[in-house]
């Protein structure tokens, strides 16, 4: 046979396997020699490629992983045109969302990291854009990212971590330099407005046991931020944790020692129809046991807390890790980390970084990089694949937050 040929030419094979597109190259062959069965035959080449139109392209790539999307731009200036097209990214929006990533910040004093890609379970080098360094606030909803900065706490951008797109905002009102500050965004996943809430606290001057609180809500549409809430607490403070699950902004409180058995404690703010003066703390609800730290995230519009459970003779440190939803004004647990995973972290990390997104939970301790998954729906726990980083003192420090990688969405 391979006496027979005469000529060939090298053309492009376009496919689809485990989620990738191949372009690969064969041979394909223009005359056969005489004497075989076949005949004397050509056989023309042609370019699977060029075949396919651009609408059924577009379908095909939209069903990508963002990251196969983003390489496939990469591939011929053709499919650079169609995946930064707007009508891709119309079709791109009638596509199932796509799983969550997590950042994770390698330093503590730098903005550097990687970002995990839980469906190819593959860690990517990121730069966020407008961020600064590590300890800044970050929240996230529907592919868009927002961040605010540790020192002033009113510098505030508003950016999407794939396409690099991202837009200052105007300051917030209040005081700058609060004590306190919890960063939440809500992003409608149709019309892809957003609210932003900050709920600051800051100690009453002389008076340890009363806080002054006040919550700030910045509206795309107005592009303009107002402070529907203001109030004074007293034995208790808010702090750095919140989230907006259907129109409700939740975030933790936490007792100044007023006589109360419990540290923290969740209060619920409707942002649509507000709360009257001195009636804020009647929403509060108690968290389900002691507890060391708390963490609150939106799972497709439920609140879901993972906590770390402290012991009862000693608050401090930490005995056990467990997941709650919250259904009314009860708590209901999901489900609490095995022992041979909990290891992971030790007893002496009282306080830990997570955050989850569709039906994932990602939780890690701030002195390792090592990232711990729990599938919500599968009830299932497993380890990331290993971050390629590497500690490089015995204090350096990782934390992070997990974000939809999106293409369609712009602040």
């Amino acid at each position: 046979m391979l006496s027979n040929l005469k000529q060939s030419k090298k053309a492009h094979l376009f496919y689809v396997a485990e989620g990738e597109i191949f372009i690969s190259e064969v041979f394909i062959i223009f005359e056969y020699g005489k004497g075989q069965f076949m005949g004397d035959m050509e056989v023309s080449a042609v370019s699977m490629d060029l075949i396919i139109p651009n609408d059924l392209l577009e379908r095909i790539l939209a069903y990508l992983p963002v990251a196969s999307i983003v390489r496939a731009g990469c591939v011929c200036k053709r499919w650079h045109e169609i995946v930064t097209s707007k009508g891709f990214l119309q079709n791109f929006l009638h596509v199932l969302p796509q799983k969550p990533w997590y950042f994770m910040f390698t330093s503590s004093d730098e903005p550097v990291g990687f970002a995990y890609d839980s469906v190819l379970q593959k860690w990517y080098g990121i730069e966020l854009p407008c961020i600064q360094t590590s300890n800044w606030f970050v929240s996230s909803s529907s592919g868009l990212v927002c961040v605010m900065d540790n020192d002033s706490r009113s510098e505030l951008y508003i950016c999407n971590p794939i396409t690099k797109c991202y837009r200052r905002l105007v300051e917030p009102p209040g005081p700058k330099f609060s004590d306190y500050s919890a960063l939440a965004i809500s992003v409608n996943r149709v019309s892809h407005k957003y609210h932003i809430s900050i709920v600051r606290s800051n100690q009453v001057q002389g008076n340890f046991f009363q806080w002054d609180l006040s919550i700030h809500v910045y509206n795309s549409e107005t592009m303009m931020w107002t402070t529907t809430l203001t109030e004074v607490l007293t034995g208790w403070r808010a702090g750095d944790e919140s989230i907006i699950c259907d129109g409700i902004l939740y975030f933790l409180i936490y007792s100044t020692g007023g006589g109360t058995n419990n540290r923290h404690a969740l209060v619920l703010y409707n942002l649509e129809n507000g709360s009257s003066c001195g009636l804020l703390m009647r929403s509060s609800i108690p968290v389900p046991c002691s507890l060391t730290c708390g963490r609150l995230m939106n799972l497709k519009e439920k609140l879901i807390m993972v906590g770390g459970i402290g012991k009862q003779d000693c608050s401090g440190i930490i005995k056990g890790i467990g997941i709650w939803t919250l259904k009314g004004k009860e708590w209901q647990e999901i489900a609490r980390m095995p022992h041979r995973f909990f290891q992971g972290f030790g007893e002496l990390d009282e306080v830990f970084a997570s955050s989850g997104m569709d039906n994932l939970i990602f939780i890690q301790s701030y002195g390792a990089p090592a990232l711990l998954i729990f599938d919500v729906n599968l009830k299932q726990w497993r380890w990331s694949q290993k971050c390629p980083v590497t500690k490089r003192f015995p204090l350096q420090l990782f934390t992070g937050f997990c974000f939809e990688p999106k293409l369609e969405i712009a602040p």
